[in-house]
Parts: C-alpha cells; sequence; structure tokens
C-alpha cells in the first residue's frame, strides 16, 4: 500500500524553463488534496506546462491573461506542443497558456497498471478513482489558480472532456472564471438525462456515420466483411499484445469521430491483408497500426471513467454502452456479413469485454467492474 502524503497543499515547484524555436516552456507541479473533501488528507502531485510566445519579456509575460487548456479523454494528458500550431498558434496570440496534466494522467501522479497496485487491491483502487471526476479537476484548477495570480480570473478552453469540466467549473466555481470556450463537449446538464439516454442517441449516429464511410470508399464495406470473416476462423493478436476480436474491430469506427478519420480509416483498411504459406492473414503494418488506435496503454483510464463522466443521478453505470448496444440489433456483425450487409464501426464506448482482450486493462479488471458497479456519483452541474 503507499504511504499517503498529508500536508498543506503547496505552491507550484520551482520552475524550469526552457526555449523552443517559437515558444517558451515553463514547467510547474502542485500538491493538492487527493480529496477536496478532506484537505488535511493525502496529496497528489499535479504537472502544468505554461507556453508563451518565445520572444516575449518578462514584463509582457506578466501583463498576458492565462488561458487554462483542459485535454479531452477522460485520462489524456494534455498536448505536448512542438513550435505554433493549430489552436495553440491563434491562443499565444493574447494568453500566456496553462497546459495541465489533469489528476492521473500523463506526469500528474499517473494512474495505469502499472502503478494502481500501489493502492492496494481492485477495492482500493476503485476508491482511489472515485476522485478523479470533473468536479475534482476543477478543484485542482481553483488551487492552481490561486497559487498563480490569486483572485484573478482566468480563461478555460475546454476540448471535449475538458469541456465536461468547464461546465461543472461554471456550476462550483464561476469566480474563478473570465470566459469559458468549449470545443465539442457541451453535457446535458440534467440529471434526468442518464448515460444510458447518451448511448441511445449514440448508436444512431455510428450508424450513419458508417454509412456515409461505405458511401465515400464502397469497397471498405467488403473489406471490413472480409475481416469480420476471418477473424471469427482465427486468432489474431496485434502488436501490444490486444487480442483483435469482431467487436475490437468495430471499434475502429473511433476515427470515423475525427475530422480526416474517414480518409485515415479507407487507408488503414486498404492493406489490412497480406498472403502467407498459410494463407491471406493480418498484415504486420495493418496490426500495428490498429493497435495505435485501439491502445489504452496510454490512456486506461478513459475505459475506466468514461462511463463515470455522465453519472450524476446516483445510478450505477453498469457497463452502458455494452447494455445499449443490445437494443440495436444492427451492430451484429456476424450476423451482418451472413446476410451481405455493411457491417456498422461503433466509436467512443467502453465495454466488458475489453478488460480481456486489451493488454493494458486485462489487471484492471476488477477495478473497472467495481466503478461500474458504484452507486452514489453525485451531481456534476448546478443546474
Amino acid at each position: 500500500m503507499q504511504q499517503a502524503s498529508t500536508a498543506v497543499p503547496a505552491g507550484p515547484g520551482a520552475a524550469t524553463t526552457v526555449r523552443q524555436p517559437e515558444l517558451l516552456l515553463t514547467d510547474y507541479h502542485f500538491d493538492v488534496p487527493l480529496d477536496h473533501k478532506a484537505p488535511g488528507g493525502e496529496l497528489i502531485r499535479l504537472y502544468a506546462r505554461e507556453v508563451v510566445a518565445a520572444g516575449t519579456s518578462g514584463t509582457e509575460r506578466d501583463r498576458l491573461p492565462w488561458l487554462l487548456y483542459l485535454q479531452g479523454g477522460p485520462g489524456c494528458a494534455a498536448d505536448r506542443p512542438v513550435g505554433r500550431s493549430g489552436w495553440l498558434d491563434r491562443a499565444l496570440d493574447e494568453y500566456r497558456v496553462l497546459l495541465l496534466d489533469q489528476r492521473g494522467t500523463g506526469r500528474s501522479t499517473p494512474a495505469n497498471r502499472q502503478t494502481l497496485p500501489l493502492r492496494g487491491g481492485p477495492a482500493e483502487q476503485a476508491e482511489y478513482l472515485s476522485h478523479f471526476r470533473a468536479d475534482a479537476i476543477v478543484r485542482d484548477c481553483e488551487l492552481i489558480r490561486r497559487q498563480l495570480i490569486g483572485d484573478r480570473p482566468w480563461t478555460v478552453l475546454g476540448q471535449s472532456f475538458g469541456g465536461f469540466c468547464a461546465v461543472n467549473y461554471l456550476s462550483q466555481a464561476p469566480e474563478g472564471l473570465d470566459a469559458v470556450l468549449i470545443a465539442g463537449g457541451l453535457p446535458a446538464v440534467d440529471r434526468g438525462t442518464d448515460v444510458d439516454a447518451v448511448y441511445r442517441t449514440a448508436y444512431p449516429r455510428m450508424e450513419r456515420k458508417t454509412l456515409a464511410h461505405y458511401a465515400r470508399y464502397p469497397q471498405d464495406a467488403e473489406t471490413v466483411r472480409a475481416l469480420v470473416r476471418h477473424l471469427a476462423d482465427h486468432e489474431e493478436a496485434l502488436t501490444d499484445g490486444t487480442r483483435l476480436t469482431v467487436p475490437a474491430l468495430q471499434q475502429l469506427g473511433f476515427l470515423l469521430g475525427t475530422g480526416d478519420g474517414s480518409h485515415r480509416l479507407h487507408y488503414l483498411l486498404e492493406d489490412a491483408f497480406v498472403p502467407t504459406a498459410d494463407g491471406p492473414r493480418l498484415a504486420d503494418a495493418f496490426r500495428e497500426q490498429v493497435a495505435a488506435v485501439l491502445s489504452r496503454a496510454a490512456s486506461p483510464l478513459f475505459s475506466l471513467l468514461l462511463e463515470s463522466i455522465y453519472a450524476q443521478d446516483g445510478r450505477a453505470t453498469d457497463w452502458a454502452a455494452e447494455r445499449v448496444r443490445a437494443e440495436f440489433p444492427a451492430f451484429d456483425a456476424g450476423k451482418a456479413v451472413a446476410e451481405d450487409r455493411p457491417v456498422l464501426l461503433t466509436g467512443e464506448t467502453v465495454h466488458p469485454w475489453m478488460l480481456d482482450t486489451h493488454a493494458a486493462l486485462r489487471p484492471l479488471r476488477g477495478t473497472a467492474e467495481l466503478l461500474a458497479a458504484r452507486t452514489g456519483w453525485g451531481p456534476l452541474y448546478d443546474t
């Protein structure tokens, strides 16, 4: 069992600054309570990186307003910038940007199959991770804000799950906010909108996205059917040790949620098979690319906590995506192949079978099951 560290939350640790050709990057570390309802209890350490444009003088830097960036996920570390590009390029015109690794991600006391056993068994791990939702992340942000800039508010940019955090921020600490920018992450705030309702909306959208992809690349429909037939007769493992089952293959639809994802999926599928002495098998290049899409090694909290980010009605999430999928029989890949129909792909969903197929999740099966069965999740938004 890891020894708990208890102390008064500390200010930012000694800052380290490095230069890139277009950026000035400064590292910060903050100690915050694991449980904000018990501020005198165990502390965890968070990491954040400040980014300003190269050539910004000290006086100019001090005058710039702050923009806090909250990454999507849950369970994903903040961007690691290399030069000015994308949204960061625009933000640096008028802000000093803070890229926060949310608790449990990146360099902020990471939680994964290697570190979680330090907490004890599955019950202790699940209790620990119950403190890793948006409400705790926002309390972390408020401690960091006060340590960096005192009572002055800052602007928050939330991407995907970061947008969920931003709406929670508006609910519990609006005094800390000058403005909120949300990119693709606006949650349903009504406590009557449960996680089942989310997936009942999502599956028809996944179907539309899949069929739109096949309309653009008709040959991919047959390739996917061929892959389903192949996986029914062959055991296949990806390069990271994950077993590629038919439901796992369907999760390549994850790519269809991005702007260029349909094209990336097509290029991936066009190199799926290679001839061998034992007949057609999955190409190593295909297996490696699929592993990169499906892997949860760098973000296991995505699978452990994804459904909990919708939970605020006291009920267990109970593997909602898996339960609701049964209401949409069109996603039965075997039946689709037998009837010569397109195989529908899925997206950002988590399922209990992943605890067996995904190498990075197998050691965390017990923890994931306890989190799925957990009741008493409190409200996240003040309507």
